[in-house]
């Protein structure tokens, strides 16, 4: 499925954002009502490491990681944006401003990694086994 790739397994869904996103509300509140356990990782709480982030870059590619419709990057002058380009310099904006990652971004027990929400797609993902530990 296209936007997913895998990385270490984990035992419990990990869910990241921030808490009053409306998308990350929806998706929260999907899995709640799927009767799915997830953690919870709130960006302005705990912002992810540059770790994170690599990981994310490699599992779904820069460009889909970063929110160009949001308002942190829509602050940002043309210039700003322009400096935007590749893996590396994404990845220095999001560290320091996570506000302007895509959200959720949610790792899945089975290895993969998604980004944003649509009932849809996180069925599918579901009922293809992301559920399940390696």
């Amino acid at each position: 499925m296209a936007g997913m790739t895998t990385h270490a397994h984990i035992h419990t869904i990990q869910v990241f954002g921030i808490a009053h996103c409306d998308t990350v509300k929806k998706a929260r509140q999907w899995l709640t009502t799927q009767q799915l356990d997830f953690v919870w990782h709130d960006f302005k709480k705990a912002p992810p490491t540059a770790e994170h982030i690599a990981a994310w870059q490699q599992a779904v590619g820069w460009d889909k990681l970063l929110n160009r419709q949001g308002q942190t990057w829509r602050k940002l002058s043309p210039e700003q944006q322009a400096q935007i380009r590749d893996a590396p310099s994404a990845a220095a904006f999001l560290l320091q401003q996570p506000s302007a990652i895509k959200r959720p971004v949610v790792q899945w027990p089975d290895g993969r990694t998604t980004i944003g929400f649509k009932a849809d797609v996180w069925a599918e993902v579901v009922s293809t086994g992301a559920l399940n530990n390696g």
